[in-house]
Order: C-alpha cells, then structure tokens, then sequence
C-alpha cells in the first residue's frame, strides 16, 4: 500500500461516510408531514401483511396526484385492510379512506403553531447530522496523523489532506443547511 492510498483511502472514506450522513437526514427530513402530499411520507410505513412486517412500497404503488392527496393502490387487492390498519395506526394522524381498490390519503394542512414546533424539532436531528459529519472529519484528522506519525505520509501531504478534508466537510455541511433551508420554507408555507 502506498503512502496515496492510504491517505486517499481516508478522505474517500470520509467523503463517503458524510455523504451517508446526508443521505440519513433527507430520507428523515422526506418523512414529515409538511402539509403537502409526497410519496415518502408513507413509503417505509410497515404493514403486517400476512403476518410479516412490510413496507408499503412493497405492497403498493404510491402516488401524489394533488398537493394534499396520496394514491395507494395495493398490487394484491387482499392487503388493503392491512394497509389501512397500519396508516390509522400510524404516528400521521391521517385517515384513509378506501374504496376497495385505492386508499386515498387526504393531507390536511398544519397548523402555523405545529409547523413552528417540527421546525424546532428537526432542527435538532439537522444539528446531529452536522456534528455525525463533524465526527467523521475528526476521525480522519486522527488518522492522517496517526500516518504522519508512522512516517507513510510527509508532513505536506498531510496538510494538503487535511485541507481536502476541510473542503468535503465545508461541502456536506453546506449541502445540509441548504437542504434544511428549503425544507423550512416548504414547512412554513400556508
């Protein structure tokens, strides 16, 4: 192994494990309810389906024909009690209404007080996703010193390291308060 893979290897494995952080918070970020009807609110719900926990986009096919509407349309006609038990049960707070073939789910607005409180609230899990990206950075700080130490890396490659490492952590960081961003402007919308 040569002294540019290794360090190399470390910031791919940084810049890999911070775009996993990302990815981590939009998927939470998709699931709240924001008062406008999208797919990946219900899409992980887990439905007990013959005795299995399933999620439903693997029962159905999920759709957002309005802003304030999602389709579910089981593909095994059967399931659609299920489906509908395991939304009533749901933390949504939403009702289905079915028809024998489709679940229709309203989405009624939030009200500002309850749009002011989620922000609040997933602000924290957004904070918690900076400092996962912070950890990361700081664990291959570690590393690439640990390198130097050893000798596998001079002390310029290290700097030049270092700095790339800053400059992927500067991205995803940006990349989360930008997402975050529009996120409360969608939230805050009436």
């Amino acid at each position: 192994m040569t002294s540019e893979t290794s360090d190399e290897a470390i910031l791919e494995n940084a810049a890999h494990r911070m775009s996993q952080s990302v990815e981590f918070l939009k998927r939470v970020l998709n699931t709240v309810r924001t008062g406008r009807a999208t797919p990946a609110l219900v899409d992980n719900l887990m439905v007990e389906y013959y005795g299995t926990l399933t999620p439903l986009n693997h029962l159905a096919s999920i759709s957002a024909p309005e802003a304030q509407l999602i389709l579910i349309q089981p593909w095994d006609k059967q399931s659609i009690q299920d489906i509908e038990r395991s939304i009533m049960k749901s933390p949504l707070n939403l009702n289905p209404s079915n028809d024998g073939s489709i679940i229709r789910l309203p989405i009624p607005p939030l009200s500002q007080e309850r749009r002011q409180e989620l922000v609040k609230t997933l602000g924290k899990t957004v904070e918690q996703s900076k400092t996962a990206v912070r950890n990361v950075r700081r664990d291959a700080q570690d590393k690439l010193r640990a390198l130097e130490k050893m000798k596998a890396i001079s002390q310029d490659e290290n700097q030049r390291a270092q700095a790339s490492l800053q400059e992927t952590t500067n991205k995803h960081t940006a990349e989360i308060e930008s997402f975050w961003d529009s996120k409360v402007e969608e939230m805050m919308k009436l």
